[in-house]
């Protein structure tokens, strides 16, 4: 199927050739159609599957904007304009990404967008929601700070997307986001995206969506399946070392390496950089500025080492990047879908590596519970570990990392949550 029988319109059918895509992944095939009728949507569909363009080209064609080229729109005024189109996502990162593409689909479009999010002045975001504009894309934090300030108005809005709804509800952002449902226009499209369809997921699309229709753009748990899974134990001593050796093997690529917490990150990528590596890490506790110069630095080259926490594992979008790295396991088995989402992306193989020790080996039962597979493991020349018995794989042998341990921020002003 081609796109243009998906019923999409001349300014983005061009937008889609120039971006170079040929033909449309199974979730766009499947959702844009049913976004264009104005129907609300529940989509449950992983990462790397194409669902940024399945929500944003018929967002735009819904809007009814015009073309650049029409000349009824030759010096009009932006701010007669009002938000017609919000973009709720869970990141600074996946914010920044849906942006991008709102501008990259809508360029042959009169479209006006502004990017909400937090760690930067609110000087240049309120100067663009007073000149006017016709789409949102925000974090739930800062978006109900200008709404309680009174300086973004929704009622006039059109069409609501919730993006990685489970990772907001993770990550605390429940009562902001019911906050700014409840200043949005009762008559609106809803469209709720996520990675996993849990009971809180559930709840929030029973109370804000009305008569939604459903897809699973595939199984909810399911990972790439041109990722190749492989687990290598190792001793803690001996953690660092392997993954150096594991960076230094050919063929030279950009890694992404995946810690639990924003110490650790931190740790890693001074560590790498003393080893002679270009590396950085990004986490929440970076600065906005920071955070972007990081990924932009990934994107081109300048650094071959991208060092994040789970905050970072949805949003990162890079192109042909063949191999993640856990040098922790994470917490959630969730999580796992998701770092080894930012690989094995558009088709493209690629290659997730976890370095396994004895006191987190508990942690791989869920995770190949969830993805439905086993996970092999494979012993590294030099580092093998002198004790590990994969018998006791889902015991938790350490308590401080038990997943009593680890519980869900109560909203998003609670402090050292450990996924950060």
């Amino acid at each position: 199927m081609a796109f243009k029988e998906l019923g999409l319109m001349p300014s983005l059918l061009d937008a889609i050739t120039a971006c170079g895509y040929k033909v449309p992944t199974p979730i766009q095939t499947q959702v844009i159609p049913v976004v264009l009728r104005r129907v609300d949507l529940i989509a449950i569909a992983p990462t790397g599957t194409g669902k940024t363009a399945a929500f944003t080209l018929p967002l735009l064609q819904n809007l009814d904007l015009k073309p650049k080229n029409d000349c009824e729109n030759i010096g009009a005024k932006s701010s007669t304009r009002s938000p017609q189109a919000l973009v709720l996502t869970p990141t600074r990162e996946l914010a920044i990404q849906v942006f991008q593409s709102v501008m990259t689909y809508g360029q042959n479009l009169e479209v006006e967008a502004v990017n909400l999010f937090g760690g930067v002045s609110y000087d240049a975001q309120l100067e663009k929601l007073r000149a006017g504009v016709d789409i949102v894309v925000a974090t739930p934090g800062r978006l109900r700070d200008l709404l309680e300030r009174g300086s973004v108005d929704f009622s006039k809005l059109r069409i609501l997307v919730l993006d990685e709804a489970d990772r907001m509800l993770d990550m605390g952002f429940i009562e902001d986001v019911e906050i700014i449902i409840n200043h949005s226009s009762k008559n609106r499209q809803t469209l709720l995206f996520s990675a996993t369809f849990s009971d809180d997921v559930r709840a929030l699309a029973k109370k804000f969506l009305n008569k939604p229709e459903s897809m699973h753009a595939s199984p909810q748990t399911k990972t790439a399946p041109q990722v190749k899974h492989v687990i290598h134990p190792v001793d803690p001593a001996k953690k660092m070392a392997l993954l150096v050796h594991l960076i230094e093997q050919p063929p030279k690529r950009q890694i992404l390496v995946f810690t639990r917490t924003k110490v650790k990150a931190d740790e890693v990528a001074k560590a790498l950089t003393a080893r002679g590596f270009m590396c950085m890490a990004t986490h929440s506790g970076r600065t906005q500025a920071y955070r972007t110069k990081a990924m932009a630095c990934f994107k081109d080259g300048r650094i071959s080492v991208l060092v994040a926490t789970d905050v970072a594992a949805r949003g990162l979008d890079i192109e042909d990047l063949s191999l993640v790295i856990n040098f922790e396991i994470p917490n959630l088995p969730e999580d796992y879908v998701h770092r080894i989402g930012r690989t094995g992306r558009a088709g493209l193989s690629g290659d997730a590596v976890s370095l396994v020790t004895q006191e987190e080996l508990y942690l791989l039962t869920p995770i190949e519970q969830l993805i439905k597979a086993s996970i092999p493991q494979v012993w590294v020349e030099g580092f093998v570990p002198l004790n590990f018995d994969p018998r006791t794989a889902g015991k938790n042998t350490r308590g401080a990392h038990s997943k009593r341990a680890v519980k869900k921020p109560k909203n998003r002003k609670e402090k050292g949550r450990p996924w950060e």
